[in-house]
């Protein structure tokens, strides 16, 4: 997807309203205010189709778990994370299971300081708070009150909020990307990249190099990434770990919860509850 593919101003859905001045507002980015907050619902199978925005985009679940796709690569969104989108990035949305969205956007002069790519970010319970009573304001909140003070400390808790690990770059060339896209519909497979190139009729070394090219990642680390944000979705969705494990090719769930731990820093039971 490009920046030219599409793009989503809002103008009808978003609901306008007159500004004091009694200028409409038909677009959120027409709101004169440094950030506005929206907040919905979206049911397994309502995916959002490429769009992007004039504002940077927090893309908050505080419950369920979606997929961004965007710039060449897929964002796993669990509950409590967040991916930060940069103004005019196009990007689309899978929703895995139910999701309570919970959208903060910033005007482009507010956001020096942000990732320039997107990321997923980690949410504090502080943060969590002030999205939660930020998301009741009016769109014509008292910047200059109580309303603008927990706005303003919202964008400084987001400047410090640490990355989460938690993306899959897509190769988008090649025989590199058929396998991907096996991998994909089959997290199991344990195919070596030797036999990869005996069906693609190609080399190992070959199959390497462009893997690392296209991802950054070696293959090994790739597959691992793709299993890893497959188990954070079924996670979500309740799945015996045992079951998980067997899913993605695992010999054991121990092992499985060790590749977990190395990962994300807790085991496959705590991550959720922890959060």
């Amino acid at each position: 997807m490009t920046k030219n593919d599409s793009k989503e101003t809002a103008v009808s859905v978003f609901p306008r309203f007159k500004a004091d001045d009694g200028l409409e507002i038909r677009r959120l980015e027409d709101i004169p205010r440094d950030m506005t907050l929206r907040q919905g619902v979206r049911r397994k199978g309502k995916d959002i189709a490429p769009h992007s925005h004039d504002w940077g985009q927090l893309l908050y679940a505080s419950s369920g778990v979606m997929q961004v796709m965007a710039e060449g690569a897929i964002w796993v969104i669990p509950p409590q994370r967040a991916v930060w989108i940069p103004p005019g990035t196009v990007h689309a949305i899978k929703i895995i299971h139910t999701v309570t969205l919970r959208n903060v956007y910033f005007a482009p002069h507010v956001i020096d300081g942000l990732p320039v790519r997107c990321q997923v970010m980690a949410i504090t319970p502080l943060m969590r708070e002030l999205i939660a009573e930020a998301v009741a304001f009016p769109p014509l909140y008292d910047a200059a009150g109580m309303e603008g003070r927990v706005c303003r400390l919202m964008l400084d808790c987001l400047k410090a909020a640490p990355a989460a690990p938690l993306h899959l770059p897509v190769p988008d060339q090649g025989p590199v990307r058929e396998i991907a896209a096996y991998l994909k519909e089959h997290p199991s497979d344990k195919t070596t990249l030797a036999e990869w190139a005996d069906r693609l009729a190609t080399t190992s070394r070959t199959l390497a190099r462009n893997f690392r090219t296209q991802t950054d990642m070696t293959f090994g680390q790739w597959r691992q990434q793709a299993r890893l944000l497959e188990a954070l979705s079924r996670i979500a969705g309740n799945q015996p770990i045992a079951r998980i494990a067997q899913d993605l090719g695992y010999s054991s769930q121990s092992a499985f919860s060790a590749m977990f731990k190395k990962a994300l820093g807790v085991t496959p039971a705590s991550y959720f509850k922890d959060r």
